[in-house]
């Protein structure tokens, strides 16, 4: 069984709301991050989700939805087997985790469902974990007299969470509450200052040469939710302690992001990814109960930076090399700017990538940019769906670009599937599915004034409310990501003024738009187009999205040399590569052929079951190319997303630093 410890070892464009030298900041605006809590205002999101049960999909990703729902949550996953780790106590650290993670990619799935047998597994699952509380209020592995210990906060965070998700998003049972409230007074009776034990005195992340402990303090969002669910100013006071401790031993991460340090440097030691991401989600939480304008650029900062300087071309980042070589592809690494180095081995955790689409949506919701919606869709098109499993049984700890695409090898634990078989559940088989449940709650929301936004374009039917209560019925039809063409069917019972937003990629150059055949002004690629208009029954409205496949250039000043002798395809938002399993020289070197502004004159050829190839046209002939989630790295595939230009040397020796 591999231990987590041990395996640990071997053009910064402004959005809305400023960022990087934005001007979000005036001489009257609070920078002041230790500002009295009974002096900050509460503030509310600009986008919000749709209630349960308004956002049905009926396409490609509503397919990958329930696969994965019905094949892991309501089939393989240890329920039982998790609980009895705070029953009987765990043969290694941190496997209280996995109960957490079941049982909130569980909840968000049924959310978006409300499928009665996956209640009665989740109700079973609570009530377990609920009778294993311990005598002084805490749900843990550990016995009281030793907590906290270790991985003892990380594994009462996710109970937390699990418990929340339940809560809000399956069935709000008092007993929940009251228990969330007992686990969290244990916590606050143990950590804070002296003679209290310091939240950073617990934890485990390090990188051969010391500890940082940041995992502790992402308690901060499950404190936080607690604080808006019972308004109870002992938690909000709880989690502005987390905040002035920093997030980590050797470096305050709040303050490094609002310095707009790069994120491979905020720490030294072990810049963990994931860790970081879910630390700031937290963060965004906090803001929206105390309207602080620090705590909101820390995040707006940190957003930019990982997603000019980590996120790779499939969405997801976090690397081994090459400054993190003993941190198994889990820490910041430069990696946008890196993702061609041959020497990678390991990168784009999968909890990295679901944690940062969470992150995205918290400020999607909190600032309606479009910036964090193309960002979900990258990763979800090609990262999330380019780790699963093709039979809905979890997913890739791991992803590489060039090479073996997918690697189950990392921290978990083995159990016995319902068919009698190993089951290797490790972080990210469990967070995989979240990221999954999370696409319908944001693929349509409303604004402050009940305005459809329309995020993605997969097919469904969204039943919401006009803004002046009326019934609406938005209806997409589509067959998106195979074309761009897209038609939107309004229903309303009366005629009534109002506004549709729709998101037009930063990756369409050239879109059109129309309502009732009349040309809508677009903005520039990457924002909302509105269409503002008295609604009638069957009025539509048609978007053609610009699919046509471009050539990328690889990203400039990695450390490798040749690193910038690379080019990718991009078919609208999906990226291509080579699958060794249909082309023996998937990895030679090739010069594509592109005409004007990069554009290629590629060839869509539909396979069976949905299924799409490339024919893309080269100095030596045509290649066949195929969307990077589509290809089954399970099956032992190697891929070549990164095509190496003819004349390029692969595997050279790094540049010295």
């Amino acid at each position: 069984m591999t231990n987590r410890r041990s395996f640990i070892k071997r053009s910064s464009a402004a959005i809305a709301g400023g960022f990087l030298g934005g001007n979000l900041f005036s001489a009257k605006q609070d920078v002041n991050p230790r500002k009295t809590l009974s002096e900050r205002v509460p503030v509310k999101d600009v986008f919000v989700p749709l209630p349960a049960g308004q956002v049905q999909l009926n396409g490609y990703l509503d397919r990958l939805v329930k696969l994965s729902c019905e094949q892991w949550n309501k089939g393989d996953v240890p329920y039982k087997e998790t609980a009895a780790f705070f029953r009987t106590g765990r043969r290694q650290f941190a496997l209280g985790e996995m109960w957490g993670k079941l049982v909130r990619s569980g909840s968000l799935f049924y959310r978006y469902t409300a499928d009665p047998e996956l209640k009665v597994i989740l109700e079973a699952a609570v009530a377990d974990i609920l009778s294993t509380e311990r005598s002084n209020g805490s749900i843990s592995c550990v016995p009281p007299n030793k907590q906290p210990e270790t991985s003892d906060l990380w594994e009462r965070k996710y109970v937390l969470i699990g418990l929340q998700d339940y809560y809000e998003y399956v069935e709000q049972k008092p007993e929940i509450l009251e228990s969330l409230k007992r686990q969290t007074d244990c916590l606050i009776s143990q950590l804070g200052k002296p003679p209290k034990t310091s939240i950073l005195a617990i934890g485990w992340s390090h990188g051969g040469h010391g500890k940082n402990h940041i995992e502790s303090s992402t308690l901060l969002e499950p404190v936080v939710r607690l604080y808006k669910m019972t308004g109870e100013k002992r938690y909000l006071d709880f989690a502005d302690y987390i905040i002035s401790e920093g997030g980590c031993l050797e470096a305050n991460l709040f303050k490094a992001a609002y310095d707009n340090i790069l994120p491979y440097k905020m720490c030294k030691i072990y810049p963990k990814a994931y860790d970081t991401l879910s630390l700031f989600e937290g963060l965004v939480e906090f803001y929206r109960c105390t309207q602080n304008e620090y705590h909101k650029q820390c995040a707006l900062n940190l957003f930019e930076n990982v997603r000019k300087y980590e996120i790779t071309i499939i969405g997801n980042g976090g690397s081994d090399h090459p400054y993190h070589p003993t941190v198994a592809g889990e820490a910041f690494g430069n990696t946008a700017i890196e993702q061609t180095n041959p020497r990678i081995k390991r990168m784009m955790e999968t909890c990295t990538g679901v944690t940062w689409m969470k992150f995205c949506s918290h400020l999607l919701r909190l600032n309606g940019t479009p910036q964090c919606a193309d960002e979900i869709e990258k990763y979800v098109y090609n990262g999330l769906i380019g780790a699963m499993k093709h039979d809905g049984r979890g997913f890739s700890y791991v992803n590489l670009l060039n090479g073996k695409k997918t690697n189950d090898h990392g921290w978990g634990w083995n159990f016995k599937d319902k068919r009698g078989g190993r089951l290797h559940v490790t972080c990210c088989n469990l967070n995989g599915p979240e990221g999954l449940a999370y696409v319908p709650y944001i693929a349509v929301m409303q604004d402050a004034q009940q305005n459809p936004i329309i995020n993605f374009y997969e097919s469904g039917t969204v039943k919401t409310k006009t803004p002046r209560g009326g019934a609406l019925t938005v209806e997409i039809f589509s067959d998106f990501p195979k074309s761009g063409n897209v038609e939107i069917k309004v229903n309303v019972e009366k005629p009534e003024s109002f506004t549709i937003k729709v998101r037009i990629p930063e990756w369409s150059e050239k879109t059109k738009l129309t309502s009732e055949g009349a040309l809508i002004a677009l903005p520039k690629t990457g924002q909302y187009a509105e269409v503002k208009r008295t609604w009638k029954a069957g009025d539509t409205i048609k978007l053609e999205l610009d699919m046509r496949c471009k050539l990328i250039d690889a990203p400039k000043g990695g450390t490798s040399p040749n690193s910038d002798k690379y080019k990718a395809l991009r078919y609208g938002p999906l990226v291509l590569c080579r699958d060794s399993t249909v082309d023996p020289n998937y990895s030679k070197p090739v010069k594509v052929i592109a005409g004007k502004d990069a554009f290629v004159d590629v060839k869509l050829v539909p396979l069976s079951g949905g299924a799409l190839a490339f024919d893309v046209p080269t100095s030596d002939g045509v290649i066949r190319m195929f969307p990077y989630a589509q290809v089954n790295g399970w099956n032992g595939a190697k891929i070549q997303t990164w095509l190496p230009e003819l004349g390029t040397k692969t595997g050279s020796k790094p540049k010295r630093k």
